[in-house]
């Protein structure tokens, strides 16, 4: 089984995460974030993938620190438990409705890290969080995972739907990506030999 736990303590979080990537979306979320908690329980289910998440971060200042780090957290697991990425697929993408919203997203494997992340949502906030910590997330799993992922918004104007709409997209693109191709399980999914 492709798993990996990670415990990360800094001055501003303390984090302790589980993922089994081959799951079937049994998770226990605590971010410290209830929507945050909702988009990671939707990522797991949506993937499913297993997820055991606990955050105590410094959220009397504000979720900045807790949302970046759970990021790097979740993107250092999936590329423990990743490893060589040998029999992988590698590539994923969905195209996602929510309601009146859609959501494009697109993830390769690649050993690179690179975030594009085009949205154009109006609102600051949804609940307690920050909009804008939504892709400061993403862009802390991709530096740490070293993943290349692509999210646009291609409609919609509702900031639940469209982050929501983000979370399931990306979580059906990894799960594309990482199935294992039973007849290539021996292989790199690389000309180089190597991801």
């Amino acid at each position: 089984m492709r798993v990996a736990n990670i415990q990360r303590n800094t001055a501003e979080t303390r984090i302790s995460l589980k993922l089994n990537i081959d799951g079937s979306g049994i998770c226990d979320i605590n971010s410290g974030s209830g929507f945050l908690d909702h988009m990671l329980t939707l990522f797991a289910k949506h993937g499913r993938f297993d997820i055991t998440l606990n955050c105590i971060g410094d959220t009397e200042v504000d979720l900045h620190h807790s949302a970046e780090d759970i990021g790097i957290c979740l993107g250092l697991a999936f590329k423990e438990a990743l490893g060589d990425k040998r029999g992988m697929v590698r590539y994923g993408n969905m195209i996602l409705p929510m309601d009146e919203t859609l959501i494009l997203s697109a993830v390769d494997f690649s050993g690179r890290a690179y975030l594009s992340y085009q949205t154009q949502i109006r609102a600051k906030k949804v609940g307690e969080f920050d909009v804008e910590l939504a892709e400061e997330f993403w862009l802390s799993f991709v530096r740490n995972c070293q993943c290349t992922l692509h999210i646009k918004q291609l409609g919609g104007k509702n900031a639940h739907h469209i982050l929501e709409g983000i979370f399931k997209s990306v979580a059906r693109s990894f799960k594309a990506a990482v199935m294992i191709e039973e007849k290539y399980k021996d292989e790199i999914p690389s000309s180089k030999g190597v991801l």
